[in-house]
This record gives C-alpha cells, structure tokens and sequence, in this order.
C-alpha cells in the first residue's frame, strides 16, 4: 500500500511559540513526517507540504489548489492534514473526484503538546484508509465519517453526525 499525504495547515502543523505568544505554525516540516517517523509504518507514503494555512483563511483558490494536488496525484490513498474548523467545506470541495480514497483528519491542539490528538488522528486515518471504498471521509476523534454527514460541534469541539444521520 502507498498513501500520498497532502499538508494543507491547520492547528496540526502549529505550534505556540513563546516569543509569538500564541499559535503559530512551525519552522520544521509537516506534523506528518514526524508522526510516522516515531510510527515505523509498514507502507510506502509521500508528503506533499501543499499549504500552511489556518483553515479559516483558506480561500477558494486554495481548495483548488487541494483539489489539484489530490486529483493529479498517482495516489489512489490520500489522507489530507487540515484545519478542523472548514474540513467539511474541503471535503465537499474533493468529493468530485473519482476514484480514490481520500481521508480528511487534523487535531485540536498541535501536533508538538504532549496532550495533542495529532498521532491518534493520524492513525486512524491511515487505518481507515485501507478498507474505505473510494470517496471522501473525514477522520477525527476515533471516528470516521462520510464528509456529507459530520459537521463540527460549536458546542462540543468534536466532530458529530449531522442531525438525523446519528449512528451509535
């Protein structure tokens, strides 16, 4: 199995600096290499660093660049790192190409807080990955859904099924 992993920003990818004084994305590369550096996986992978942006300021030129990279890609596995807070506006965005397996995840807290959820995620993603038929899911929080029937919560800052879709 190869899974072509496309860096595209988000909480992830940052850190919090002290001279900054809050989060800022980090010098080194993507939150990715990292975590499967410590995991040994037992696959070939490729990293694209597409993108170190907030979610939140993705602009449509952006996602077509996302778009791109994923559509263009040898690569029939993709997980997409990514801002959680617009992860289902991209997803929409990708949900047109055919023929892949493509898997949205990122974290709550960066990728360098001991606390974070970035290597879970991760994981998860990469274990999904292979048994997903192709399209667009979104991975997060040991969950994986279907990108058209999750939404993040305001309320609980997790990602949830979308009123009427709940499966327990």
């Amino acid at each position: 199995m190869e899974i072509t992993f496309i860096q595209t920003g988000g909480t992830i990818d940052k850190d919090y600096p002290i001279r900054a004084g809050s989060y800022a994305f980090e010098i080194g590369g993507p939150a990715v290499a990292k975590i499967l550096k410590l995991a040994r996986p037992n696959f070939r992978f490729k990293i694209i660093s597409l993108l170190k942006k907030d979610s939140l300021d993705l602009s449509d030129s952006d996602r077509e660049l996302i778009y791109h990279a994923a559509k263009t890609t040898q690569a029939k596995k993709i997980v997409i790192t990514h801002g959680t807070d617009t992860m289902v506006r991209t997803a929409k965005k990708l949900s047109t190409i055919e023929g892949k397996t493509i898997v949205l995840t990122g974290a709550m807290l960066p990728d360098t807080f001991k606390q974070s959820d970035a290597m879970f995620n991760v994981g998860l993603a990469v274990g999904a990955i292979e048994t997903l038929s192709p399209g667009v899911y979104i991975a997060m929080s040991g969950r994986i859904y279907p990108w058209q029937q999750c939404e993040k919560s305001v309320k609980t800052v997790k990602f949830v099924y979308k009123a009427g879709r709940h499966v327990s």
